[in-house]
């Protein structure tokens, strides 16, 4: 755990201020949800992943749409890749670029006309944001190798599946 030499007080209402150079550097936005817990005596303060908690649920829609529609699929939340394709297992954990971050953030829909490289893949890539009632969640892709028109269709079913499930939850 890196040291940052930063102190503050709990106020009379018990509020604690996470300076904002931090929140900055681990791209924290205002209004974001976070998950506090206790570890060996130690409060950890972890960002939220709405996603993240519907992991099982979501490497399934992977393998299915795979299996079924020849492409592969990734799944993300904010800040990563949480469930992918089998094939693509190397990737998870990976962190998402500025690219989709921006798509994220501006509830972007993208489909490439031309092949093109995205995470070391090459292909044609969908991505369509999970925008649940509360807030845009992630991202869904879809790879193939072919300009494939249905790809956004597959995109949209799984779309459908996580929003109605994270917003059960």
């Amino acid at each position: 755990m890196a040291l940052s030499g930063i102190t503050r007080r709990i106020d009379e209402l018990g509020r604690l201020v996470i300076p904002k150079e931090m929140r900055y550097n681990l791209g924290i936005r205002d209004g974001e949800p976070l998950e506090i817990f206790v570890n060996d005596g130690s409060i950890i303060i972890k960002k939220f992943s709405q996603v993240e908690n519907i992991k099982s649920i979501s490497e399934n829609l992977c393998e299915i749409i795979t299996d079924i529609c020849s492409v592969e699929v990734l799944i993300t939340d904010r800040e990563k890749i949480i469930a992918s394709s089998k094939t693509l297992n190397n990737i998870i954990n990976n962190p998402l670029g500025e690219t989709h971050k921006k798509l994220i953030d501006n509830r972007e829909t993208y489909i490439s006309k031309v092949s093109e490289t995205m995470f070391d893949i090459n292909g044609y890539f969908t991505i369509l944001p999970i925008i649940t009632s509360i807030d845009c969640s992630g991202l869904i892709i879809i790879i193939s190798k072919n300009q494939n028109n249905e790809s956004l269709k597959y995109a949209k079913i799984i779309q459908k599946l996580l929003i109605q499930k994270l917003d059960i939850a």
